[in-house]
């Protein structure tokens, strides 16, 4: 199965966007480049969310990256994944940050492929506030072959 239709197979469903403040999706050159895309999931993780409620979160972010993404490109075919930086509202003292972002990682490993064009770097990083209260914010960078 192509990446589109795995996706679709999970569930996924893709709209049509209206252009808003900000690009969600801008492509330079090869490159198509993402906005952070927010959780509809608020909250501080090792406050009042445990690290699985985030990593939901996550892929929850990286669901809406992939339906700008669809938007900028019509497609999820002929992509790969280049680089993922995961934001991640979290108390001082937590330390499960990347445990968090794999729920992004793994989203796009099982549409685009863990050791082929879903393959990428990442960053997963802890903040001690994101916009509107959001438990997680992602952003990621795609390569058109």
């Amino acid at each position: 199965m192509t990446p589109q239709q795995i996706a679709e197979s999970l569930g996924l469903t893709f709209e049509k966007q209206t252009p808003g403040y900000l690009n969600l999706c801008i492509r330079s050159g090869n490159q198509l480049i993402s906005s952070g895309h927010v959780s509809t999931l608020k909250g501080k993780l090792g406050v009042d969310l445990a690290t699985e409620q985030g990593y939901s979160a996550a892929r929850d972010c990286v669901a809406k990256i992939l339906n700008s993404v669809w938007n900028a490109h019509g497609t999820l075919d002929g992509l790969r994944v280049v680089k993922v930086l995961g934001c991640v509202n979290s108390a001082p003292d937590f330390i499960e940050h990347h445990l968090v972002i794999n729920g992004a990682s793994d989203l796009l490993h099982e549409i685009f492929g863990k050791t082929g064009n879903g393959y990428h770097a990442r960053s997963a990083l802890g903040f001690a506030s994101l916009p509107t209260g959001v438990a997680v914010e992602v952003e990621a960078v795609f390569e058109i072959l």
